[in-house]
């Protein structure tokens, strides 16, 4: 699949979900929009922001932002996708902890994800 769903030019939007950085926000994973380079967080974290950037936007397509995943998901079709290789970086910077990001993420983080 590369198509308008995908733009393999647009770099990620920075190494942390944009929206849980401007409010101080955590996320659990991460994902990046395939289409414009968004980074937000997964549906398990608590702010669900890749899902609503996808259902907002009308982009779809999201590739994982995760150190060693390289695979897509359509939000609209709820399957895994197929897709070219994206501009990098691939993945959030290696010494970023999981969940993040460090010193925003409460002790109780696991009771809070979806």
């Amino acid at each position: 699949m590369a198509g308008p769903e995908i733009d393999p030019a647009a770099p990620p939007s920075g190494a942390g979900c944009v929206e849980c950085l401007a409010t101080d926000g955590w996320w659990f994973h991460l994902r990046r929009c395939a289409h414009c380079g968004h980074v937000g967080c997964c549906d398990s974290s608590p702010s669900q922001h890749a899902s609503h950037h996808a259902a907002d936007e009308g982009h779809p397509v999201v590739r994982s932002f995760e150190p060693d995943e390289d695979w897509f998901w359509d939000y609209d079709r709820q399957q895994y996708a197929e897709g070219p290789d994206l501009a990098p970086p691939n993945h959030h910077p290696l010494d970023q902890p999981v969940p993040g990001p460090a010193g925003r993420v409460p002790r109780d983080w696991e009771y809070r994800l979806h």
